[in-house]
């Protein structure tokens, strides 16, 4: 991951202009822009609060690994979950995944889905054009990509995922106001995802090779969000 250390002394901003200012190379402009928009990374959905859905009220919750890795290590290891997270195995597995992004730089930020205060559901929350993934498509500056699991499998089957993915989206767009598109990356294989993700507000815009599966590019528009 690059470094985002950078020298902003006089010496190094470029000469003074007459009215004692200072002009900014170009070649330190180009280095700084994407510094600038790493500056303004995701905050805890903690302090989002709750929305009210058909189901009940639903809210984000950081993860804690000394509280939560139980729980998510039997998601991860039910094989309608493993057959696309592919995180099945012992607690280290889901551990040294989620430590990852609880190690790094706000990038990312995996939270329990809680509904009515019960937890039930896995997401991750990432800056999209800060990630791999804007590698492989036209990201857009302050994209917000998120990736799910309903964990109980009591709770599939239902329509949840779709209301759950409508209530998040809405969240990220009231609380990151220069986020104009939310964005995910189903495995095209998985049908009832990608269907839920339609039936939320997302278009498909295109079909992706990833290097660990085919994703169908999902986009839902800050401007669309009140259409369906």
């Amino acid at each position: 991951m690059p470094s985002t250390d950078f020298h902003t002394g006089a010496s190094h901003i470029g000469a003074p202009r007459t009215d004692g200012s200072r002009t900014v190379p170009p070649q330190l402009t180009a280095r700084l822009l994407p510094l600038l928009a790493e500056a303004d990374l995701l905050d805890s959905p903690a302090g989002w609060g709750g929305i009210t859905t058909r189901a009940g009220v639903f809210r984000l919750q950081p993860v804690r690994l000394d509280r939560d890795l139980e729980l998510l290590t039997r998601w991860m290891n039910e094989p309608e979950v493993a057959a696309y997270w592919e995180l099945a195995g012992p607690a280290a597995v889901t551990a040294a995944h989620v430590r990852a992004q609880l190690d790094g730089d706000s990038r990312s930020i995996p939270c329990l889905g809680l509904l009515d205060g019960t937890p039930m559901s896995y997401w991750e929350i990432y800056r999209a054009d800060l990630d791999r993934l804007s590698a492989h498509y036209p990201a857009r500056p302050h994209d917000t990509g998120i990736h799910l699991l309903i964990g109980d499998g009591t709770n599939r089957g239902r329509g949840l995922g779709t209301a759950l993915l409508r209530s998040v989206t809405d969240l990220v767009f009231d609380n990151h106001p220069r986020c104009m598109r939310v964005i995910a990356e189903p495995d095209i294989r998985n049908t009832p995802s990608v269907s839920a993700f339609l039936n939320s507000g997302f278009r498909c815009s295109a079909e992706i090779e990833l290097p660990d599966k085919r994703a169908a590019l999902m986009i839902r528009e800050r401007a669309l969000r009140n259409l369906l």
